[in-house]
């Protein structure tokens, strides 16, 4: 997935770099809203900066927005609840306000190219499993799951949650990342849904993968009798 992060700082900027290219975006930086209008090669999603030297981060997501519509996520240390309801407004897909860890970030991208490229029956037929351990693989494309070869029935949101959280194995993701990411980018009701769908994960994989629970945190999946930190490849 390609990139186009407009950031002037350049700690934060190379931060970030750093942190995508590790997951494997790639990633094209520029520090003015001129050099993000001006920029042509192709991208996925834009990571816009609302303090921008040259002019306002909300004119350049306005200016991206009439363009087309490429996912933006604006990035910035304002707080103020006005410019996010204005940026979203403007056409701004999501909003993260400073300081932010890359992996949220990164969930937030992923959170947003769901919203805007849902799986389609014809990517469904196509490609392979990711690997996890010695016997779990998850089909992203097909939304299939198997342990030692055998499909594990789950239900959408099961197959949901459990393809998020094997996407980084390890990670410690928020109650409020995963709820966006599984289920709703506004929602605002009671995550005891969470809890229940963790529940039902747990005992279809028991031995297979563990999910620890982080008191007012989140989640963190392990894959048993592994430390791999994400998917070993395709399954043969």
């Amino acid at each position: 997935m390609h990139v186009l992060l407009v950031e002037d700082d350049e700690p934060v900027a190379e931060s970030l770099r750093r942190g995508l290219k590790r997951y494997g975006f790639e990633v094209d930086w520029v520090t003015t809203g001129a050099a993000a209008l001006a920029h042509s090669d192709p991208y996925d999603v834009v990571l816009l900066d609302l303090g921008l030297p040259d002019t306002d981060g909300l004119d350049v997501c306005r200016a991206l927005r009439e363009r087309g519509d490429v996912p933006i996520i604006v990035i910035s240390a304002r707080s103020d609840e006005t410019d996010r309801v204005v940026g979203l407004e403007l056409g701004a897909d999501d909003y993260v306000s400073k300081p932010f860890g890359v992996r949220e970030v990164i969930a937030r991208i992923r959170a947003v190219m769901r919203r805007v490229r849902p799986r389609t029956a014809e990517e469904g037929t196509a490609g392979g499993a990711d690997r996890y351990g010695s016997r779990l693989t998850v089909d992203r494309k097909a939304a299939r799951v198997h342990v030692d070869g055998e499909e594990i029935a789950l239900a959408p949101k099961e197959y949901d949650l459990l393809s998020f959280l094997t996407e980084e194995p390890g990670a410690l993701m928020s109650r409020e990342q995963i709820m966006e990411a599984v289920w709703d980018a506004n929602w605002f009701g009671p995550t005891k849904t969470l809890d229940v769908h963790v529940a039902a994960l747990r005992r279809k994989f028991a031995g297979v993968i563990a999910i620890e629970a982080v008191r007012g945190v989140g989640f963190r999946l392990e894959i048993v009798g592994g430390t791999a930190p994400g998917p070993t490849g395709p399954a043969s």
